[in-house]
């Protein structure tokens, strides 16, 4: 698919410097780009980049003045906010790509499921009894989808996509590849000779309207109740949420962050990668937590937190600084103690 620089500038409400029929089918990073594709700048730090780049089209911000002659293949589209514009761009290029509406065979569609107008439903797509899609739904090769799963409108699963029964899905989601929506949650109570018996997981999943989750990740069914993922969650690859879990909206988390059962996570809230969260806590809104921390208790305030136990950055930078000059004061430590004998001595 073909964009001319007119068609770039009006989609984005941009102004054209050059040819504004230069055409591009194709994009790329900026110091990679090569003739007919269109890459943007809007970090000051690669634009030594623009100068040598092979893009046909660049995006810009309107605040951007050469310090240096652009290739004379170059056009610019200033605009506004150019990370933004970029970004918008490609949401277009996505919609206009999409799947269109098919059912591939072999698939399994049940007589008692209804789905949305405007579905594709890729091949070896398992739709089981009771399941109500929304329209506009994009379902890839070797997607489970398990009885009575309630699911809203412009959803996209990925290829091995598996929803198991009784969850709920809201408008606008996207599961990546390898996602398992309501798992059993790890409920199991050893007896008196420490044999595990377990716990029936009878929950369900509820993922809200907005709410995008990585590859691989799983999100477990409560035991009663529901685990939630509000409005607007983000999960990055390869994360655990266990069971009965509430994550509040507009939170996310990066990848291989894992969070014990029952924990109520407030809005807003920012997890790095690799962090642990305890079960059955309370985490404030707009909580910051730095990749590799571990977060044994309450969070009741906002905070960004870095450590395991997590304490205020600041904190434990101090305490770092601490840490590492440990084998110098143990060293003076030693010192003092051979003369404090020596004086003693004496």
């Amino acid at each position: 698919m073909e964009f001319t620089a007119e068609q770039i500038a009006g989609i984005l409400n941009g102004v054209v410097v050059g040819d504004s029929n230069s055409a591009v089918s194709g994009l790329s990073k900026i110091e990679e780009g090569v003739p007919g594709s269109l890459s943007f700048l809007a970090n000051p730090k690669y634009e030594d980049y623009i100068y040598s780049t092979q893009s046909s089209i660049c995006i810009v911000n309107k605040t951007f003045s050469p310090s240096k002659e652009l290739p004379s293949t170059l056009t610019l589209v200033k605009v506004d906010d150019a990370h933004a514009c970029f970004a918008k761009l490609l949401e277009v290029y996505g919609q206009m790509t999409k799947k269109q509406p098919k059912r591939e065979e072999p698939s399994f569609i049940s007589e008692k499921a209804e789905v949305g107008d405007g579905a594709y439903l890729g091949a070896m797509s398992y739709i089981s009894d009771g399941v109500k899609m929304g329209e506009n739904c994009t379902v890839y090769p070797q997607v489970y989808i398990g009885e009575n799963v309630k699911i809203g409108k412009n959803c996209t699963f990925h290829p091995g996509v598996k929803i198991y029964h009784d969850c709920v899905i809201g408008d606008n989601c996207i599961l990546h590849a390898g996602v398992v929506i309501g798992a059993d949650g790890f409920g199991f109570v050893p007896d008196e000779n420490g044999v595990f018996s377990k716990v029936p997981q009878i929950g369900n999943v509820i993922l809200e309207d907005n709410v995008e989750i990585g590859s691989n990740s799983t999100i477990d069914r409560a035991t009663l109740g529901s685990t939630y993922l509000r409005k607007g969650v983000k999960i990055d690859n390869l994360v655990h949420i266990a069971h009965n879990v509430d994550v509040g909206e507009n939170s996310a988390m990066a990848a291989q962050v894992g969070v014990a059962g029952s924990t109520k996570i407030g809005r807003s809230v920012m997890i790095g990668g690799q962090a642990g969260i305890s079960g059955h806590i309370k985490i404030a809104d707009r909580t910051q937590i730095v990749a590799q921390s571990g977060i044994p208790g309450n969070v009741k305030k906002a905070a960004t937190l870095m450590g395991s136990p997590g304490i205020p950055i600041d904190d434990f930078k101090k305490s770092y600084f601490g840490f590492r000059k440990l084998p110098y004061i143990l060293t003076k430590l030693q010192e003092l103690e051979k003369k404090i004998k020596s004086i003693t001595k004496e």
